[in-house]
């Protein structure tokens, strides 16, 4: 983390209407914390001449500190990953509704709301241990469930909201009773209580410690790509399933944000979410920080995305995860998935 929420960082001087009259900044909340991403304010501010005054902390704090700034905030945007957390902050009352052409020609109905924009996405894959479980025994969500993987399958928290995304895809498709059927069967079927996070599960899967669990491409992308000798071993363990592709396809997650409803930058705060959805910025996405492109035919080159090939994914409109996460949430408890 660049810098510690609470902590000025470089610039902050400006924040709060220190700043000149000539001068153009924005002031940007992130929960996103990619080395990556300093190429996408140094470049947005070489193309616009907009300073990026930021503050970078954890999703729940920062959104703690929008609403005790209230009218008072300087935030013009707030960046974060996941729908659900996006869809917190809608909820709080915090995003301003956009008008943009640009945005609504690129970002694809199903990633974007009234108020915010995905900007990329990930998928959530399974893994398997090439020795120990077959590839067609593991082509569906579905199948994490079935009595054949018990004593195979480890997972992360299910309160960790990669999961809660999944599982409120899962009630979005096919209701709350198949959803819970299908909690408890992967609860039967743990090797190990959950734990760690999904880098740890991938890890697992290659040792024999598991025979199978679910990931997000970002983790597994960054491990394909990896130069380590210790990882590049690892990964020859481990197969990788796109669940679903004959049916609604593979679950994707998003990072995005939206601008603030008390942006005192309005001006800058639209054209910053333009520019994260121009070609360039799309591709600091993919190529730098693992994450697939939300607008559709951008050339990327990262030999980690590629290697995992092409891949139907789910078209569940976003707002359907955030809709659907706490009920997620209350059916993983239900079933003892912790």
């Amino acid at each position: 983390m660049r810098s510690k929420l609470g902590l000025a960082v470089a610039g902050l001087l400006l924040i709060g209407g220190a700043a000149t009259a000539e001068e153009k900044v924005l002031n940007l909340y992130s929960a996103r914390h990619y080395q990556t991403d300093e190429a996408l304010y140094s470049n947005f501010t070489k193309q616009t001449g907009i300073k990026i005054n930021r503050i970078e902390g954890k999703e729940d704090e920062l959104l703690e500190r929008l609403k005790n700034e209230g009218a008072n905030s300087p935030a013009d945007v707030f960046l974060t990953v996941d729908a659900a957390r996006l869809a917190k902050a809608h909820e709080l009352g915090l995003f301003a509704p956009v008008q943009s052409k640009l945005l609504e020609s690129r970002i694809p109905a199903h990633l974007r709301t009234d108020d915010w924009f995905s900007f990329s996405t990930r998928a959530r894959v399974i893994v398997y241990n090439k020795g120990s479980v077959k590839a067609g025994d593991v082509q569906n969500y579905a199948d994490l469930a079935n009595p054949k993987l018990k004593g195979k399958f480890c997972s992360r928290s299910g309160s960790h909201p990669y999961n809660l995304s999944l599982m409120a895809s899962v009630i979005s498709h096919e209701g709350e009773a198949k959803a819970e059927q299908w909690a408890k069967g992967m609860v039967a079927n743990f090797a190990r209580a959950p734990k760690g996070g999904d880098t740890d599960q991938i890890k697992a899967v290659s040792a024999g410690e598991c025979g199978v669990a679910v990931s997000n491409t970002y983790y597994v992308a960054r491990l394909l790509r990896s130069t380590k000798p210790e990882e590049q071993k690892m990964m020859e363990k481990v197969g990788i399933v796109w669940p679903d592709q004959n049916g609604s396809g593979a679950h994707i997650n998003v990072s995005g944000g939206g601008m603030l409803k008390t942006a005192p930058n309005k001006e800058a705060a639209v054209k910053f979410l333009e520019y994260l959805a121009s070609d360039e910025a799309q591709r600091y996405f993919a190529d730098g920080n693992n994450e697939w492109p939300a607008v559709s035919g951008i050339k990327i080159s990262n030999p980690g995305l590629e290697a995992m090939g092409k891949f139907k994914a789910d078209s569940l409109p976003v707002k359907n995860l955030a809709m659907y996460a706490t009920k997620a949430q209350i059916l993983f408890d239900r079933a003892g998935f912790k």
